[in-house]
């Protein structure tokens, strides 16, 4: 499944519009992602946990000609293992608090 699968999958369950989907889909990702940058840990109950590890530089050679080189810091996202339930389960469960969210937003953004 790829993004576009998935934000298609959630707009026919939470029952909005694909655009609204991929909206809400991109400012979790962006939320997400500007807490990496400024060095927070983000923790999703049930489904997760990312946060950024620093590598600093380090010497190293090349394998096949033995060159000494510097390999360059960088900061990475190191995979997180999900415990107990099934992964498939987890997102299923994430999906359903989404949706019930997003349901929410529409209900309280939209005049009556």
């Amino acid at each position: 499944m790829n993004k576009s699968d998935l934000i298609r999958d959630v707009a026919n369950r939470a029952g909005i519009t694909l655009k609204d989907a991929t909206d809400y889909f991109d400012a979790v990702i962006d939320a997400i992602t500007e807490n990496l940058k400024n060095g927070e840990k983000v923790q999703i109950s049930g489904f997760g946990t990312f946060e950024t590890k620093s590598k600093p530089a380090r010497e190293g050679a090349n394998p096949k000609t033995g060159e000494k080189t510097i390999f360059d810091g960088h900061i990475r996202i190191p995979k997180r293992e999900i415990e107990g339930k099934s992964f498939y389960e987890k997102i299923n469960a994430l999906l359903g608090k989404l949706r019930a969210e997003i349901l929410d937003r529409i209900r309280t953004e939209t005049p009556n």
